[in-house]
């Protein structure tokens, strides 16, 4: 179960998935979790976030607002790398995220950020990454 600090799950599927990961992976991706969450928060702009499954992935969508793209959470199926935050293809936000911060993150393509569970994780860096995400349209209205 989360901790008291954590979101509630409102659904039980999205529930289930966390719950079938391993347990130092699901570890990992309810602090992912969170950080979104938290994010989400304290930036008006987003409203409510919507936790659903895309391609069985727990997914967080700005669906009231539409201001931001979808970021995906999960463990990395094959590789040197065990979870990954993942973002629109289609959007600029890896691009931009490797110009902030090349050194501090790895990342797979235009696609996402990658983690190692034995690393430790920029929080401040990849909360302002959220961020992007979570207002990425209201963000690219602005130019």
């Amino acid at each position: 179960m989360p901790s008291s600090t954590e979101p509630k799950f409102k659904r039980p599927d999205v529930f289930a998935v966390f719950q079938d990961y391993p347990h130092e992976i699901k570890t990992k991706l309810l602090l992912l979790r969170k950080f979104i969450f938290e994010v989400a928060n304290k930036t008006k702009t987003v409203g409510e976030l919507e936790e659903t499954l895309k391609w069985g992935q727990p997914s967080y969508l700005t669906s009231q607002t539409k201001a931001g793209t979808t970021i995906r959470i999960d463990k990395v199926k094959s590789g040197k790398y065990d979870y990954a935050m993942y973002f629109n293809c289609q959007t600029t936000l890896i691009d931009t995220f490797r110009e902030m911060f090349r050194d501090e993150f790895e990342y797979e393509g235009n696609r996402a950020i990658l983690f190692k569970t034995k690393d430790k994780i920029s929080t401040e860096k990849l909360k302002l990454c959220i961020s992007m995400a979570l207002t990425y349209h209201l963000d690219k209205r602005k130019f």
